[in-house]
């Protein structure tokens, strides 16, 4: 029996198949507006499993003038957040872009609070520990539900680039998942 090009076809489809339901995927362990299915929705398109969880050995820190958070390595601390699971290559270069330069992507390990197990995940952490405009404790309820166009403003920052530190748009990641390279800056 011969080999068709529809045979081709369909082994070449298969094994793509394959490849893609191999690709890695990561978890991400969040803290600060990531916790809101909205900002995660509006950048993702999609909001994918996620999992209470606790990150231990960091605190959590207000920044002056922001309604995000920055954490930092503290012995003693615990940061409560959720894991974000099965990110994919594509998705995880949307949050890296969402999260911009000042953070520092770092594998860590937590814990799911539903049930203790560990896991490896990435999370951003602040790059600048010496940071004198880090004070006291963020809070998700005070800064993120308190501010009612928040939501709102991250969409808008999602489809049309995201915002940068003197609230301008920086280039970013539109609705189709290609990169924003406008000089609109």
């Amino acid at each position: 029996m011969g080999v068709t090009a529809a045979s081709m076809t369909a082994g070449a489809a298969g094994a793509a198949g394959s490849a893609a339901a191999t690709l890695p995927l990561h978890n991400i362990f969040v803290y600060g507006s990531l916790l809101a299915d909205e900002v995660v929705n509006a950048l993702l398109k999609r909001v994918p499993t996620c999992s209470p969880a606790t990150l231990n050995g960091y605190d959590r820190y207000s920044i002056k003038g922001r309604v995000y958070p920055a954490i930092l390595p503290a012995e003693g601390k615990k940061t409560y957040g959720r894991v974000i699971l099965g990110v994919t290559d594509a998705e995880l270069y949307i949050l890296d872009t969402f999260e911009d330069e000042e953070y520092k992507r770092n594998t860590v390990e937590v814990f799911l609070n539903d049930d203790s197990e560990k896991l490896l995940a990435e999370t951003y952490v602040w790059g600048d520990k010496d940071d004198q405009n880090l004070f006291g404790e963020w809070d998700f309820e005070l800064e993120v539900t308190s501010v009612p166009s928040y939501h709102a403003e991250m969409e808008a920052a999602a489809h049309e680039g995201f915002p940068r530190n003197d609230g301008r748009l920086r280039p970013g990641i539109g609705t189709s998942g290609v990169e924003n390279t406008s000089g609109d800056l």
